[in-house]
């Protein structure tokens, strides 16, 4: 369950995991030569550092999509050699309606694993049109995701075979089946590309952000992240607190956090955002289940039991399992607009039909009709996530933790607690240690939180909020995951104030 981007998660996919290495900060800003001045055109380097050719580079854009235009920003593979190998991030940019723009705002939609220049294209809904007028809305990939030096790891069937394998093993034989079975994910990886791989993380990919930020000409980082894009944002703003200027992270996750507290806040905020869905489908004449919300908890946990015996049909040679079909569900409960389309999947599972939940958990992995999976955002988002925070090298810790989750959310809580089993045998150590984030220094950072956020329980946002030296909590009250551009308008006004005039919401408020 747990990309926690503009998406899902998987939930027998992966941990979210949100953490780079605290010991690695000092000598990131030495190398960097950070500037602490107020002045200059683009914060960067000293003319003599290595790195002050990547940060004066000029883009050279060119026309790409409707009113869009795109180029390349390279960066070194490896910042502590920075004279090796690079690699090239793809960039894509709106350019501001308003004759004087007000510089760049670079959004993130999370993950990891998703593109930023999709997500830049859809710039329409991403922000809003008062805030396009005033700035060049830029996205890019970050490196290892999908034009950006891509990670790849398996092959199309082998990630078919291994997001239907069981999330919920019931005894230490299917345990030691589904981590041999996942093992062949970061093997894969690290034989195909092996420097790349041991690069992917979060630390360099906010030292990529710094990068581009210095070759749009831009003396502060304006930013909107969201899901995992905040843990990308308060990385950056750890790393460069001087250089922070107007950023907005929606949707929080907890750097402070270790992977089974990620476990356990996900478990609840699904469980949370399950209830909501299932006190609304009771109402409807169309759903499936019957009576109290407990009673419908009851019948749904009934149906996926069964389907971990007799798996759903599906398509030809695809039965749907008991993972499939949990990530499914998962997936509608990100957004309430999706709500109708899953109570008609959980209709249709109920008589042994399941093509649209598997259409569900198909929209998430980003596989296509013809059997290809159309990005590589399931093997980003394992090479990310491994590499961004340590996790348990011994199966009985997963097993321990699924025991507890599953008080929790006996639905979601087994897959989310195995969802990290991939990086117990991840060939490359991890980069760091969950740790709290002040960033001392940095402009105010505005961190906006929702009640019945599945993906990114609230408390989160809460916590970061409080962690930030500068952080400004701003509350959604209600469901789905993230808040600005998704209904509400109160977010919207007061997200766009702070992009366009730099206006704090006031403390303690909360938005419906």
């Amino acid at each position: 369950m747990r990309r926690a981007g503009g998406g899902l998660v998987t939930i027998i996919v992966a941990v979210v995991m949100v953490v780079s290495g605290c010991s690695s900060t000092d000598d990131v800003r030495r190398q960097a030569g950070q500037d602490r001045s107020s002045s200059g055109a683009a914060a960067g380097p000293s003319p003599a550092s290595p790195l002050a050719r990547y940060y004066d580079q000029r883009l050279g854009w060119r026309d790409c999509h409707d009113g869009f235009e795109c180029t390349r920003l390279e960066v070194p593979l490896d910042y502590t050699k920075p004279a090796a190998e690079t690699i090239r991030i793809a960039v894509i940019r709106l350019p501001a309606d308003d004759d004087d723009p007000r510089g760049s705002l670079i959004v993130n939609p999370g993950g990891p694993g998703v593109s930023g220049v999709d997500y830049a294209l859809a710039a329409e809904s991403v922000v809003s049109e008062a805030v396009r007028e005033r700035y060049d809305i830029v996205g890019f990939d970050p490196r290892g995701v999908q034009r950006s030096a891509p990670v790849a790891c398996v092959s199309d069937d082998q990630l078919d075979v291994l997001l239907a394998l069981d999330g919920s093993p019931d005894d230490a034989a299917e345990e030691q089946s589904i981590a041999q079975e996942w093992r062949a994910l970061g093997a894969g990886c690290a034989a195909r590309r092996p420097l790349l791989t041991a690069h992917v993380g979060t630390r360099d990919a906010a030292r990529d952000l710094d990068v581009l930020r210095a070759a749009l000409g831009d003396r502060r980082l304006t930013y909107l992240g969201k899901s995992y894009g905040t843990y990308l944002g308060t990385t950056y703003a750890e790393t460069f607190p001087r250089r922070v200027g107007r950023v907005v992270l929606d949707g929080q996750l907890d750097p402070a956090a270790s992977g089974p507290e990620i476990a356990a806040g996900q478990a609840a905020g699904f469980q949370r955002a399950l209830r909501s869905f299932l006190a609304t489908c009771v109402r409807r004449s169309s759903c499936p289940f019957t009576g109290s919300v407990a009673e419908a908890l009851g019948q749904l946990s009934t149906l996926l039991d069964g389907v971990d015996q007799r798996p759903l049909r599906g398509e030809p040679g695809r039965p749907v399992t008991q993972a499939l079909a949990v990530l499914g569900v998962a997936a509608a409960l990100y957004d309430e607009g999706s709500w109708p389309l899953l109570i008609r999947a959980l209709d249709q599972a109920e008589r042994g039909n399941g093509s649209t939940l598997l259409a569900l958990a198909d929209y998430y992995a980003d596989r296509g009709p013809s059997g290809r999976y159309t990005t590589n955002a399931i093997e980003a988002l394992y090479a990310v996530n491994c590499l961004d925070r340590p996790e348990s090298t011994d199966l009985a810790d997963y097993r321990a933790t699924a025991d507890a989750l599953a008080d929790t959310s006996p639905i979601f809580g087994p897959f989310i607690a195995w969802g990290s089993v991939p990086c117990a045998s991840w060939p490359v150590p991890p980069q760091g240690q969950p740790h709290p984030v002040a960033a001392a220094g940095a402009r105010p950072i505005v961190v906006v939180g929702t009640t019945r956020d599945p993906a990114t329980p609230y408390a989160w946002s809460v916590s970061v909020a409080k962690q930030l030296e500068s952080g400004r909590l701003l509350t959604y009250v209600g469901d789905g995951h993230t808040a600005y551009r998704r209904g509400s308008r109160c977010i919207d006004r007061l997200v766009d104030r702070y992009f366009l005039d730099g206006t704090l919401p006031s403390t303690g408020t909360r938005c419906r």
